[in-house]
C-alpha cells in the first residue's frame, strides 16, 4: 500500500470580468469547458479522489462541480480556499487522510502557485483551468504534474 498522498490543485476556469462582487463572478463558457475538460482528464488518468474541496466563490464552486462530475464525487466548500490559502492549511487537510489518499482542491491564484512553491520549491504559473499535482511523502514533497488547460483538453478528448 502506498505511503504517500497526493494533493491536486485546480485553478478555477475563466471567469467574467469583475465589476462588482468578486465572490459572485461566474465562469464564462470557456471556463465551463475548462472545468469539464479538467474532470474528464482526471478521470482519463484514472485518478480517484477521496475528497474534492472548493473555494466557496462562485467561479471556483462551479469549476469544482463541473470537474467533479466525471469523477463521481461531490465537492465540499472549504472556506480557507477562498483567499489566503497556504501550504500549512493544505497539509493540515491532508493529515486527516490515510496513506494513498488523493485530494483535489479548487481555488485561486496566487494562493495555489504559492502552495506548490512552499511545498516543492518549484515556481509555477498556474493558468486559469490549470492543474498541479503534488506527491506528499513524509516531509518530502514533489511536483508530479503541471497541466495547462490545452493539455487537459487533449487528455479529455482521449487518443486519436
Amino acid at each position: 500500500m502506498p505511503q504517500h498522498k497526493e494533493l491536486w490543485l485546480l485553478r478555477h476556469g475563466d471567469a467574467e470580468a469583475g465589476d462588482g462582487d468578486d465572490a459572485a463572478r461566474r465562469l464564462t463558457e470557456r471556463g465551463e469547458r475548462q472545468a469539464r475538460d479538467a474532470g474528464s482528464a482526471l478521470a482519463a488518468l484514472g485518478l480517484r479522489f477521496v475528497e474534492v474541496l472548493t473555494s466557496p466563490r462562485v467561479r471556483a464552486r462551479d469549476t469544482a462541480r463541473l470537474a467533479a462530475g466525471p469523477l463521481g464525487i461531490e465537492p465540499v466548500d472549504h472556506g480557507p480556499l477562498s483567499g489566503g490559502f497556504e501550504a500549512e492549511a493544505a497539509l493540515t487537510v491532508m493529515a486527516g487522510h490515510e496513506p494513498g489518499a488523493k485530494v483535489l482542491m479548487v481555488g485561486h491564484e496566487p494562493d495555489l502557485s504559492e502552495v506548490v512553491h512552499d511545498l516543492t520549491g518549484n515556481r509555477i504559473a498556474l493558468k486559469k483551468g490549470g492543474l498541479a499535482g503534488i506527491r506528499l511523502e513524509g516531509a518530502r514533497s514533489e511536483l508530479i504534474a503541471l497541466l495547462r488547460p490545452s493539455e487537459l483538453r487533449a487528455l479529455a478528448a482521449g487518443p486519436g
